[in-house]
């Protein structure tokens, strides 16, 4: 049976700023890691997901919802550039260290046990573990809601490194070893019960003409 959910459900608190519907639904978005380079010339490295890959006039990434006030979009804004890296699982958790060591003052991508080394046509760092790197230059920004504090960000991407394993369909882009993506904590509205968020990987099912 299909239900309707027009308002909040009573059952559902809203927590760090998402909407409750974000947890209703609780569509996977994929999982990167954005490096540039602060002020002060150190490395910032910042987990991010929200976000979606497009193409027309070149190869686009857009971010839904990237804080005003973080260094990612200082820089961004700063350098009009930055670098989006894809981990696999075996470097996951160390960028997600790059979250506690996000002082000013920190060069993120080493105290997290990654390597930093400089893109080739943007002035930003690229974190040598992931298995895509993608150099982009800053496109255009929106306020996802008037006066909010969050951003929309669109990205041109002018570079791409990529594992060569990566491009083997039988092991590369998608299960296990292949893209990540962020399942963010998924809530039943009628009762309430919380999930945790997890880490997940797409497992391609069928062609169109296999369905």
């Amino acid at each position: 049976m299909k239900i309707e959910i027009t308002n909040h459900p009573k059952t559902i608190e809203e927590r760090y700023g998402f909407s409750w519907m974000e947890h209703v639904l609780a569509i996977p978005s994929p999982l990167v890691n954005v490096t540039t380079y602060k002020s002060n010339g150190l490395p910032n490295a910042s987990m991010q997901s929200w976000c979606t890959f497009v193409g027309e006039d070149g190869y686009h990434v857009i971010f839904g919802s990237v804080n005003k006030n973080s260094h990612m979009y200082q820089s961004i804004k700063e350098k009009k550039c930055c670098v989006v890296n894809i981990p696999s699982k075996d470097v996951f958790l160390k960028c997600i260290d790059t979250i506690k060591n996000n002082g000013f003052d920190n060069d993120e991508i080493a105290l997290s046990g990654l390597t930093s080394i400089k893109a080739n046509r943007v002035d930003a760092p690229m974190i040598e573990e992931c298995m895509v790197n993608l150099e982009c230059e800053f496109a255009w920004e929106h306020d996802l809601i008037e006066n909010g504090c969050r951003a929309v960000l669109c990205l041109k991407v002018v570079n791409i490194w990529m594992e060569e394993k990566l491009f083997d369909e039988k092991e590369g882009r998608y299960g296990e070893n292949g893209y990540l993506y962020n399942i963010h904590s998924p809530r039943n509205p009628l009762t309430g019960e919380i999930s945790d968020t997890y880490v997940g990987s797409i497992n391609k099912m069928a062609t169109y003409d296999e369905l």
